[in-house]
């Protein structure tokens, strides 16, 4: 499965490629497209959104134009600095917006969601015609509109 084409990668990079750098390529695509489907979900090739494509070739891209991770080089005294992706380096990756939006895409991003918690088989809401109890010991409070919705 793969969300791009060999075809697709070749047009971004600007050197044609030999043998073995496409087989590494037709690697790369592969790990990025399952990448694509962990951080996002598993669309159907024929149905995925043309982000993901785009996402996919972008992360293949960039690992065939970089496939060590460098992020400095130097020829003189042979100085060679990697980037702080940590181990990400030298592999291909989705950068942290990327995984964002792969996530939008599926409906997966973390968010919040509030949860009533209650016991066993309690009954979780006690309606007294939309009245509650209140400190000083008099009539209790109208806090709802009316008896049939909360608001």
């Amino acid at each position: 499965m793969a969300y791009a084409t060999l075809d697709d990668l070749k047009a971004r990079l600007d050197w044609d490629l030999d043998a073995d750098e496409l087989r590494i390529a037709t690697g790369a695509l592969e790990d990025a497209s399952t990448l694509a489907a962990a951080y996002g979900r598993n669309w159907p090739e024929a149905v995925a959104p043309r982000l993901v494509r785009t996402l996919v070739l972008k992360a293949a891209s960039r690992y065939m134009t970089n496939p060590n991770g460098y992020t400095q080089s130097r020829a003189g005294d042979e100085t060679l600095a990697w980037s702080d992706v940590g181990h990400d380096a030298g592999t291909v990756y989705f950068t942290t917006e990327e995984k964002r939006l792969l996530e939008g895409l599926a409906g997966t991003r973390p968010g919040l969601a509030s949860v009533i918690v209650s016991s066993w088989e309690s009954n979780t809401r006690q309606f007294d015609g939309g009245r509650v109890p209140v400190d000083y010991g008099g009539d209790r409070f109208p806090l709802y509109g009316d008896g049939v919705t909360p608001w």
